[in-house]
């Protein structure tokens, strides 16, 4: 019977374990709506609204993208011209060029947020 009570405990102790690794990856990508703000104010984001991989970078951007300053090439082809962009996106943070998609932790590390 003490062996029972082992096992079970040890299943326990693991099922816990899972729990909190799932909630802890979960949570990890996860960035405040302050901390936003604080990447959008630092940030210019060149995009094409043709492109795939530029609406996954809004799809990361998630509800936020409203407050990002987002520069569609096809609209505003001078200043993409002008800012040099090659490819899309393109992110400008604190006067940094950064090509592709970023995640948000690349993001907020970048701006300094």
């Amino acid at each position: 019977m003490k062996k029972d009570v082992k096992v079970y405990f040890v299943l326990i102790v693991i099922i816990i374990v899972i729990v909190c690794l799932i909630f802890y990856i979960k949570g990890n990508g996860k960035i405040d709506e302050e901390t936003i703000k604080c990447i959008a104010n630092k940030s210019i984001m060149y995009s094409s609204r043709t492109c795939s991989a530029c609406a996954a970078q809004k799809q990361i951007l998630g509800n936020y993208t409203s407050y990002f300053n987002i520069i569609d090439c096809i609209s505003e082809k001078q200043k993409c011209t002008d800012a040099g962009i090659n490819g899309y996106p393109t992110w400008f943070i604190n006067e940094k060029k950064y090509e592709g998609v970023q995640s948000l932790k690349e993001l907020k590390k970048e701006a300094g947020c």
